[in-house]
């Protein structure tokens, strides 16, 4: 195995160990490919936010969240806003009797929110900075040339092959979700997830 192919798959499964965890972006994704709703927009838009932050941050960017710190205190605050509004969305349709269960009130019906959704989720996540930008960066700053290439390369697969495996992968849980009860215990989950991030981001922020 040649070096740069080495550095590839290094770079490879330390970003699917990260991109892996449980958060509210991949708790988006599973809930659009389990409805089948804009699947491949979701999943093509994540991705591509991946792949701007990590090859930004391989390629040196990293330093504008250290010159400007302000930045993350802004994307903390906001994301928890967001998470708790989302969160309370999903307890509430978690909540509601079976009889007004409805799988398209629990999903992005429509392209602008897909992508609104989308966007908030990746770029309101201080968390997504730190692990795309910072450390993958950080690494992927020390290697030059053809290696830093196929660092940021090994990197950005591995977002791609993860939400296209997440988001097309749902569809084999599907039948689960054709009953009422099932959307209600997927929504009692998420919100879970939802109010636990928020309530770290606002403890990094004030604690």
């Amino acid at each position: 195995m040649t070096q740069t192919l080495t550095i590839f798959v290094q770079a490879f499964f330390l970003a699917a160990g990260l991109i892996m965890a449980i958060g509210a972006q991949n708790a988006h994704v599973l809930r659009q490919g389990i409805a089948g709703h804009y699947v491949g927009l979701s999943v093509a838009l994540c991705a591509f936010f991946d792949t701007v932050l990590m090859t930004a941050g391989v390629y040196g960017f990293g330093w504008l969240l250290q010159t400007v710190p302000q930045l993350e205190s802004i994307a903390r605050l906001g994301g928890a806003a967001f998470l708790l509004w989302y969160g309370l969305r999903c307890a509430r349709s978690a909540c509601a009797p079976l009889a007004e269960v409805s799988v398209q009130a629990r999903v992005a019906t429509n392209w602008i929110v897909a992508v609104t959704t989308v966007t908030a989720f990746t770029l309101l996540n201080p968390h997504v900075y730190l692990d795309t930008v910072v450390l993958i960066g950080s690494i992927g700053g020390a290697y030059q040339g053809a290696e830093r290439m196929a660092f940021a390369a090994g990197s950005v697969t591995a977002s791609w092959v993860w939400f296209v495996c997440l988001g097309y992968g749902a569809r084999l849980i599907r039948p689960w979700f054709e009953n009422p009860r099932a959307w209600q215990v997927l929504d009692g989950i998420i919100a879970a997830v939802m109010f636990t991030i928020a309530a770290a981001l606002l403890w990094e922020q004030f604690v």
